[in-house]
C-alpha cells in the first residue's frame, strides 16, 4: 500500500455532475480488444467533474483563468477538519471545534456521500467562515461536496469571499475514509489556457 491517500472520486459515466452541466463521456477511437495496435480514446466532460479546483474566472469576470494560478496553492501543509452540520447548512465559525492551523483546510461534512448520486442538500461554506479562515492564514479551502456555496445561491457568496482574499478552493472531494488531522495536500490543476476550472487527482500524505 502506498503512502498517498486518494481523496478523489472515480470519474466515469456514472459520476454525478451539476444538473445541466456536461456529463462525462469517453469515446474510444482505437481499441486493442477490437484488433487495433493500441487503444486511443477521448473524453468530453465539464471541467468541474469530480475533484476539481475553480479558477477565479469561474465567478469573477476579471478573474484569473486556471493556468495563471500558482501551483503553490495546491500543494503543501494541510488540515482535515470534521464538522457536524445539517444537510443544506452553511458551515459557520461557530461550527468549528478546533483552530485552523494550516494554510490549506479541507472540511469533512459527510453531506454528499455518493459521488454517483446527486443530492441538492449538501453542506457548504459561509462567507464568514471564509473571512475567518483568511484571517488565520488559510490560502485554500476544500470541501467534500460539489460546491463551497449552496445549490440555490445565485450570488455565490462564498466564492466571492474567496475572491476577496485571493484564496483557492477544492471541491468534490471524498473524505469519508480520512481521519481529521494534519497532512500534506497534492491537488495540482492542469495548465488549461483560459479555463474556469480543472479536474485534479487529489491526494493526502499523512504528516510524519
Amino acid at each position: 500500500m502506498g503512502l498517498l491517500i486518494d481523496i478523489s472520486p472515480t470519474v466515469s459515466p456514472a459520476i454525478a455532475v451539476w444538473p445541466g452541466d456536461v456529463p462525462f463521456r469517453r469515446e474510444v477511437a482505437l481499441d486493442m480488444a477490437q484488433g487495433a495496435n493500441l487503444t486511443l480514446s477521448a473524453m468530453t466532460t465539464t471541467l468541474h467533474v469530480g475533484a476539481h479546483v475553480d479558477a477565479p474566472s469561474h465567478y469573477r469576470q476579471d478573474g484569473e483563468s486556471i493556468e495563471a494560478r500558482s501551483l503553490d496553492l495546491y500543494y503543501g501543509r494541510c488540515q482535515v477538519v470534521a464538522v457536524d452540520v445539517p444537510r443544506g447548512a452553511r458551515i459557520r465559525p461557530q461550527h468549528l471545534r478546533e483552530r485552523l492551523t494550516a494554510p490549506r483546510v479541507l472540511f469533512k461534512t459527510g453531506t454528499f456521500p455518493d459521488p454517483d448520486r446527486w443530492n441538492d442538500d449538501f453542506a457548504s461554506l459561509s462567507p464568514e467562515l471564509v473571512d475567518l479562515a483568511a484571517a488565520m492564514g488559510v490560502r485554500l479551502i476544500g470541501i467534500d461536496t460539489p460546491s463551497v456555496d449552496p445549490m440555490d445561491d445565485k450570488l455565490l457568496e462564498s466564492h466571492q469571499a474567496l475572491a476577496r482574499h485571493d484564496m483557492a478552493n477544492l471541491e468534490g472531494l471524498v473524505l469519508s475514509h480520512v481521519e481529521p488531522g494534519p497532512y500534506t495536500l497534492v491537488a495540482l490543476p492542469l495548465k488549461l489556457a483560459g479555463a474556469d476550472a480543472s479536474p485534479v487527482r487529489a491526494a493526502l500524505l499523512p504528516a510524519s
